[in-house]
């Protein structure tokens, strides 16, 4: 079901931006207007809820009229994924950028690391996925979405790692796929996923630590050669 509040009234479409602000919307989706955008918008979803957060009060948030905020996004549900991309977009740059040329178990130590601490951030992290699994039923489309820009891309990356130390020979030979998706389960186990059903805290980095450096000697002690 598509919120009404998504529909662009006359009134909306009197304050629309001007031609030249609607051309950069599409040729620059990154410009400073769409940031401060999502920006606005992150922090209603955070303290409001998908449901609750009109594109109205998310347009006074982030300082634009309404239909500016037409302009780049056609509806909530088109906002929410922009954010929800974003989020994909920098888990990739700075997470499952891998040096080759470190120590295997270091570099799988930094990743497993980032990996908690950006997926436990309440904004940003764990608030747009619990959103996606409260939504997903009535939009499966953005929850598919949601899991091949996240989880999916991330186990291809770290598949792709693990593949390239195979064929250095620096690992045995292994079904690489259902490995990475285990490091990164592991490296959840104790600290997202208690914290995503409000069972426990933030994770402290001890914990933290614990968790990651377990998995790293559980990997390293089953593949490598």
């Amino acid at each position: 079901m598509v919120d009404p509040d998504t529909q662009m009234t006359e009134a909306d479409a009197d304050t629309v931006s001007t031609p030249a602000d609607a051309a950069d919307a599409g040729k620059n989706p990154d410009n400073a207007k769409r940031r401060q955008i999502i920006d606005g918008a992150c922090r209603m979803f955070l303290s409001q809820g998908f449901d609750a957060a009109s594109m109205g009060a998310i347009a006074k948030a982030a300082g634009v009229s309404k239909g500016t905020l037409y302009v780049y996004f056609k509806s909530k549900e088109d906002l929410f994924e922009a954010i929800v991309f974003e989020q994909a977009r920098k888990q990739a740059e700075q997470i499952f950028d891998f040096d080759n040329g470190a120590d295997m178990g270091q570099e799988l130590h930094r990743l497993g690391t980032q990996f908690v601490k950006f997926v436990c951030r309440k904004e940003g992290g764990i608030s747009p996925l619990r959103t996606v699994i409260a939504i997903a039923d009535r939009m499966p489309e953005l929850g598919a979405r949601f899991y091949a820009w996240g989880p999916a891309s991330g186990i291809a990356k770290l598949k792709s790692y693990f593949d390239a130390k195979v064929a250095q020979g620096a690992l045995r030979a292994h079904d690489t796929e259902v490995a990475a998706a285990q490091f990164l389960d592991a490296c959840l186990s104790l600290t997202f996923k208690p914290l995503m059903f409000n069972a426990a805290p933030q994770p402290s980095d001890a914990l933290i630590e614990r968790v990651v450096s377990t998995a790293v000697a559980t990997y390293l002690a089953a593949y490598k050669v």
